[in-house]
């Protein structure tokens, strides 16, 4: 059987996937700014949490909860913002961002509050490394 999950473009165009867990493709964000992943259920035509299966909105918050966890973790965040909009991509999509005081934007929101900035040589990789590293540490990735 074929998986009919398709990641919306904006998402491929924004993000770099970082790994899959059991429900959900973890991505990071193309914004260096701010240790920023998403969490996007593989399921097709999910617009809303309310409209996953009760199953499945049980692990997306278990997903959130422990991607959480590492983030704060890894990237010694002082505190974790987490947020489903959906305003501008309709595909269901969780954002977990490893806040700092120090931020580029604090204690605003990330959205629109300064330009994106590109990783700069090995940045990328590194922050994905970091990630799956604590991850694996904790058991939670696939």
């Amino acid at each position: 059987m074929t998986d009919p999950f398709d990641l919306h473009p904006q998402l491929s165009a924004d993000c770099s996937v970082v790994d899959d867990l059991p429900l959900c493709r973890l991505l990071l964000m193309e914004d260096a700014n701010y240790p920023w992943c998403i969490l996007v259920p593989r399921r097709a035509g999910i617009r809303e949490i309310h409209e996953l299966a009760e199953a499945d909105q049980a692990a997306l918050l278990r997903e959130v909860t422990r991607l959480s966890m590492a983030m704060q973790e890894a990237f010694a965040a002082d505190k974790m913002n987490v947020a489903a909009l959906g305003n501008v991509v309709p595909q269901l999509h969780v954002h977990v961002i490893a806040r700092r005081v120090d931020d580029a934007a604090w204690p605003r929101p990330v959205w629109g509050a300064v330009p994106r900035r590109a990783y700069a040589g090995d940045e990328r990789e590194a922050a994905i490394a970091r990630l799956r590293r604590t991850l694996r540490s904790r058991g939670q990735s696939t």
